[in-house]
């Protein structure tokens, strides 16, 4: 017989009766029942309930053990009586009376339960992560997390992708968000950068003439966390294709994404492909973001002209001012007292924007200040146009256009959740495309990029020498589930001439192009394919398909808020000598002297 286990704890059935076995695990849980002990071993695979009774050797043994600490159980398969099989676990209908025990390991007393979801405090959880991880839901997860792993490897692969790791040590780059630095000991007073992303690795690829490339790729950030974003690092499926056109890209990963859903999603409905596209102009004017969730069905309306020269003051001032009026149906709202309204009013203001307008109708009936300002031939117009019913309700959100798009998009999802409007169970894709390639940036006063400064401009060099630089969109897009970004992507810029002249027009010249991205620049023009791609995160899919709020826990072993290793104590002072070897020197700050 194995040393410490002839089957894991959720392999046994009725069909095992009778045989003599070995099992190892964590005491999950114990019950004394006066002359019977009964332990739920634990392992990876599940559980198997053990008995002994008082009479037994082992009895005082198992008696004695705290939960967690790991046995190895030696013992017979008996069927439990019907009266205590248990439907809800794989082993229900069998138990070991045991006859050996051997311990493994003492547990000390917990500074968590293991047994059941209570909630705990995260500081707590991340220090003693190990224990955490052992708690049913959170090791569900990360078994989900390496199996979505290991189907998007090979959807890949049956795409005709190949693997390939590009490198994590990497040179700084300007563009994008805060890098983490890593000291050179042999090149004193220089640093690599771990990578934001394989970016321009994946587009030397395809220079270099491997066609399809991809991999689970770690990237590293210096960002503050968000629910769905972890700080410092995050996975992604990185790809990039040679001779593609946009429409190649989303036809390529959609297959994909919609699989790994299908596969994982218990049954939940999932957009087929092709995905819908939404222009970002569209998207910011009828959702109100870049992210929108199709889950919800409401659509943003804008109304400025039928404020434009209105009754409604304040509302006609600020159209008149260049503002805009953005209007959210609320479908049957008017059932809801007037409170319903002011309650959406004060949380626009608890949200930071001046307030949120309404009408309210009443079998047929609209009321409230905007209604008896407006007009009563000028609201029915209005309620007409919107298609709204003798009970639904508006809100109405006003202001320069981004803010008023921004308190509409927050409202429409608001109003959504409020009236139950959110489509459940179901992983709503969509694909964002023709962002702006510029925008104007009001506090430098200049032209800047919108978003990727290496996406191919639609038009090209034409677009750039001929059109307003603010009409320019780019081959860039998003792929969104559920009101979650999943990805940024592009057709890139694999021009050289094309790329200097975008530089150009956000105020670089070539001479900076040259410099800070020589590796890639100088790659182009030694002849470089039509090529693009995307990244769509790994952590993002999972916290979606495991139905959990925050990325923290489908992630191993993450860092708190604060970007701390609270279990492993990092980051951490080092030692002089390590310092000295590296050429570095802690900068401290003087103390104040007193009186100064």
């Amino acid at each position: 017989m194995h040393a410490y286990r002839t089957h894991n704890c959720s392999a046994l059935r009725r069909a095992d009766v009778g045989a003599k076995v070995r099992l190892s695990g964590w005491v999950h849980r114990k019950r004394d029942h006066g002359g019977l002990l009964f332990v739920d071993l634990r392992d990876h695979y599940g559980l198997t309930q053990i008995v002994a009774d008082s009479d037994s050797a082992v009895f005082e043994k198992l008696d004695q053990l705290r939960l967690e600490s790991v046995i190895t159980i030696t013992g017979e398969v008996v069927e439990r009586a019907p009266e205590v099989v248990n439907p809800n676990l794989a082993t229900g209908e069998i138990e070991i009376r045991a006859s050996d025990v051997d311990v493994q390991s003492f547990a000390q007393e917990l500074p968590l339960p293991v047994a059941g979801e209570a909630d705990y405090p995260e500081d707590i959880r991340l220090r003693y992560r190990y224990l955490d991880l052992r708690r049913d839901r959170l090791h569900r997860n990360i078994v989900l997390r390496s199996n979505v792993i290991a189907s998007l490897r090979r959807r890949m692969i049956e795409q005709g992708f190949n693997e390939y790791q590009t490198p994590i040590l990497t040179a700084s780059s300007p563009e994008g968000a805060r890098d983490y630095l890593v000291p050179s000991r042999v090149h004193p007073g220089k640093f690599y950068a771990l990578p934001q992303a394989p970016q321009m690795f994946k587009q030397l690829m395809m220079v270099a003439g491997f066609d399809r490339y991809f991999q689970i790729a770690p990237c590293f950030r210096d960002e503050d966390a968000r629910a769905d974003r972890s700080p410092g690092e995050f996975y992604q499926l990185d790809f990039e294709m040679s001779f593609v056109t946009q429409e190649d890209v989303f036809a390529t990963i959609e297959p994909v994404l919609a699989g790994v859903f299908e596969e994982f999603g218990e049954g939940k409905k999932v957009t087929p492909a092709p995905f819908p596209r939404i222009a970002y102009r569209d998207a910011m004017l009828y959702y109100g973001s870049d992210k929108p969730d199709l889950r919800n069905p409401l659509k943003i309306s804008d109304v400025s002209e039928h404020f434009r020269d209105s009754g409604f003051g304040l509302f006609a001032g600020m159209v008149a001012k260049g503002a805009v009026v953005r209007a959210i149906p609320a479908p049957e709202a008017g059932k809801n007292s007037r409170k319903f309204f002011d309650d959406m009013n004060n949380w626009a203001r608890e949200e930071g924007f001046a307030g949120l307008g309404y009408i309210n109708i009443k079998n047929g009936e609209a009321g409230g200040p905007i209604a008896r300002n407006l007009g009563e031939e000028a609201t029915k117009k209005l309620l007409a146009d919107l298609g709204l019913g003798d009970n639904d309700g508006v809100f109405f959100a006003a202001g320069k256009e981004s803010e008023a798009a921004r308190l509409a998009g927050l409202a429409r999802n608001r109003v959504g959740e409020l009236l139950d409007l959110v489509e459940k169970d179901s992983f709503r894709f969509c694909w964002v495309v023709d962002f702006p390639m510029f925008e104007y940036d009001e506090d430098a006063k200049q032209v800047i990029f919108s978003h990727n400064p290496f996406s191919m401009p639609q038009g090209g060099m034409e677009a750039l020498e001929n059109k307003d630089p603010l009409d320019i969109l780019a081959y860039q897009y998003d792929i969104v589930c559920n009101g979650i970004e999943l990805s940024s992507g592009a057709i890139r810029n694999h021009r050289p001439d094309i790329m200097y002249k975008a530089f150009e027009t956000a105020g670089y010249d070539q001479a900076m192009v040259d410099e800070n991205f020589a590796g890639m620049i100088n790659a182009f023009k030694y002849g470089a394919p039509p090529h693009g791609g995307a990244a769509p995160g790994v952590d993002r899919m999972v916290m979606l398909l495991a139905g959990e709020p925050n990325i923290r826990e489908v992630v191993v072993f993450p860092m708190n808020q604060k970007a701390e290793d609270l279990m492993m104590g990092a980051p951490a002072v080092v030692s002089e000598r390590q310092l000295k070897e590296l050429s570095l020197r802690i900068a401290t700050k003087p103390t104040q002297k007193s009186g100064s």
